[in-house]
């Protein structure tokens, strides 16, 4: 069977994450001392204990679900038999997909995120932006309202998650403004997102120059497994196609839905989601409910999961 391993992004993080993880699997506990010595804190014991606001910090948030997808993927190397047809990450987690697939080594993929996080925060004030997940609405009326109401303002869609549902980033105000406007189409909700960058709009493009600096000075080669791209639903030919792609996806939508359906019609069966929560589980079976989704955070659910794939090394 064909499988495919997706990485989740920011949202995905909660204190007490992997808790039961670093008792019975020895991968992960070495992962996250190496983090923490690329790094400087104790990443184990933030994910663990917190504080809460701290991990919610976006560059906290990015190096943790960054070192908990490279640890739990470590962990099922251990366990399946053959490597996954393709790679994928919603937002974050394409970097993790990144790291695991050997395009970049995970210290330097720390570090990188690390700065990702600190420059996505200093782009827009706390307070000045906003997201928020639209329900109900296609993606075109969608985009077609959040153009209507800009008034000379950032608003767009953010994140085209699953069929349905839609985020929309942008200034607090023009958020704002997009929410009443899409509940007057017709929006079954309009739901305020709690983060702290308004990710995946134009409000990031102050920073691509830094960030593309920050991209120049890792060491990258093409992933040993094809990784598609949020910006372009594609697998990177070339290195530098690699880093425009990722500079790309900091200011342009993820396009989870085209990913996914493209993964199935490449004839993928099953796609196992390495990270903490079930997240891109429950987006994937409403994008094609024909694909099996499984979750890669137990012994027990990796073993269950190698065999209907057909990859168990027992």
């Amino acid at each position: 069977m064909q499988y495919a391993v997706v990485f989740p992004g920011q949202g995905s993080q909660f204190c007490g994450m992997l808790a039961d993880c670093f008792e019975h699997m020895p991968q992960v506990a070495t992962v996250f001392e190496e983090a923490s010595d690329v790094l400087g804190y104790d990443m184990k014991a933030l994910v663990l204990t917190g504080p809460e606001s701290q991990l919610n910090q976006t560059e906290f948030t990015q190096p943790a679900l960054l070192t908990a997808g490279y640890a739990l993927w470590q962990q099922w190397q251990t366990v399946a038999s053959a490597a996954p047809r393709y790679l994928a990450g919603h937002s974050l987690g394409e970097y993790t997909a990144l790291v695991c697939g050997g395009a970049i080594s995970f210290s330097e993929g720390l570090s990188l995120v690390q700065k990702r996080g600190q420059l996505m925060q200093q782009a827009v004030p706390a307070g000045t932006g906003a997201m928020a997940a639209v329900l109900g609405l296609s993606e075109l009326e969608i985009a077609q309202i959040c153009e209507q109401v800009a008034e000379g303002e950032i608003v767009s869609p953010a994140n085209f998650n699953a069929i349905g549902q839609t985020v929309i980033a942008g200034t607090a105000a023009a958020v704002e403004r997009a929410a009443l406007a899409l509940k007057a189409q017709g929006a079954k909700k309009v739901l305020p997102l709690p983060v702290s960058v308004p990710s995946h709009c134009a409000l990031m493009n102050s920073i691509r120059p830094a960030f593309s600096e920050a991209i120049a000075q890792c060491t990258w080669t093409l992933p040993t497994i094809p990784v598609l791209h949020n910006a372009t639903v594609a697998a990177a030919d070339s290195v530098s196609a690699l880093q425009t792609a990722l500079i790309d996806q900091l200011s342009q939508p993820v396009r989870w839905v085209e990913s996914i359906q493209w993964l199935a019609a490449q004839g993928i069966t099953q796609c196992l989601e390495c990270g903490p929560n079930k997240v891109l589980q429950g987006l994937i079976k409403r994008i094609d409910a024909t694909l099996q989704t499984l979750p890669l955070q137990t012994t027990a659910e990796m073993l269950q999961a190698a065999e209907l794939c057909g990859v168990s090394s027992k």
